[in-house]
């Protein structure tokens, strides 16, 4: 009997997960037969967890926080837009037993945006909170849309400047601190940060937002995030959560395991009508 090809996501906290619940319906629309489970794996845990899997058949991992730039240095070979960003979620074992890192976060963040939201990207103005991983894999997919800007901001002033000095070569982009946002405005501003994990939004100064503003969170929840709640009290035109791009992220992940790109908007709709 021929085993079923295993995948997973590791992280931590990672309860609260999505990912097994979307592969499965992503198996069950394209006919595939796979398993798809969530571990729990700290960054201690990383490399003996990551090495115990795929030595036990393993064919795939999803790495979300805080494991994406230690997946990074973990892998074997990486994307350009892996190696770039030095951050990977997502680990596909190669047939001559290599594995190859690749960060689906930032064409799974367009795709949501431009595909599911008809937001145009193109000579905008935009603005990331936070310069951690959650920001690294969406970098290069933003500047590659021709955007008019691209400021990170972040507590730390240092780590906001020594981030996007990695990608300056790639487009218009620059880091700065919170407090030097005053007197700038902005098209779209992507929340980056764990700020809605503990229902807090970052500093941003009034009128940040222009006209046609557009907000995002990377996070989401079952009730608007506070940040969404941010957006939509400045009332931008749209104030939209993550959960498309989890949806979106995890479809290309799929993509690159088995050859086979899910149908995600039934999905995102589905998942969206059971949060209310």
């Amino acid at each position: 009997m021929t085993p079923i090809d295993h995948y997973a996501v590791f992280g931590s906290p990672i309860k609260h997960s999505k990912s097994p619940r979307i592969h499965k319906l992503f198996a069950e629309q394209t006919l595939q037969s796979l398993i798809y489970d969530a571990q729990e794996v700290n960054a201690e845990q990383f490399s003996s967890s990551v090495s115990h899997f795929f030595a036990n058949g393993g064919k795939g991992l999803n790495c979300t926080l805080p494991l994406k730039e230690l997946a990074w240095r973990f892998a074997d070979k990486k994307t350009e837009r892996a190696e770039l960003s030095k951050a990977v979620n997502t680990l596909a074992l190669q047939p001559d037993g290599s594995l190859l890192g690749d960060n689906t976060d930032g064409v799974g963040l367009l795709t949501d945006l431009m595909n599911n939201h008809l937001v145009k990207l193109k000579d905008q103005n935009v603005l990331i909170l936070g310069a951690g991983g959650a920001s690294r894999g969406i970098i290069l997919p933003i500047l590659e849309q021709n955007v008019a800007s691209l400021v990170i901001a972040n507590r730390t002033i240092d780590k906001a400047i020594n981030l996007a000095n990695e990608f300056v070569h790639k487009g218009a982009i620059n880091g700065c601190g919170f407090d030097d946002l005053a007197h700038q405005q902005f098209d779209l501003i992507i929340n980056a940060t764990s700020s809605s994990l503990s229902n807090e939004i970052p500093p941003l100064p009034e009128n940040i937002l222009s006209n046609n503003g557009v907000c995002y969170d990377l996070a989401y929840g079952n009730e608007p995030t506070s940040f969404v709640r941010w957006g939509q009290k400045n009332k931008v035109i749209k104030s939209l959560d993550g959960l498309g791009m989890l949806v979106e992220q995890a479809a290309e992940a799929f993509f690159i395991w088995r050859g086979v790109r899910p149908i995600t908007k039934e999905i995102i709709e589905l998942l969206n009508s059971e949060r209310g």
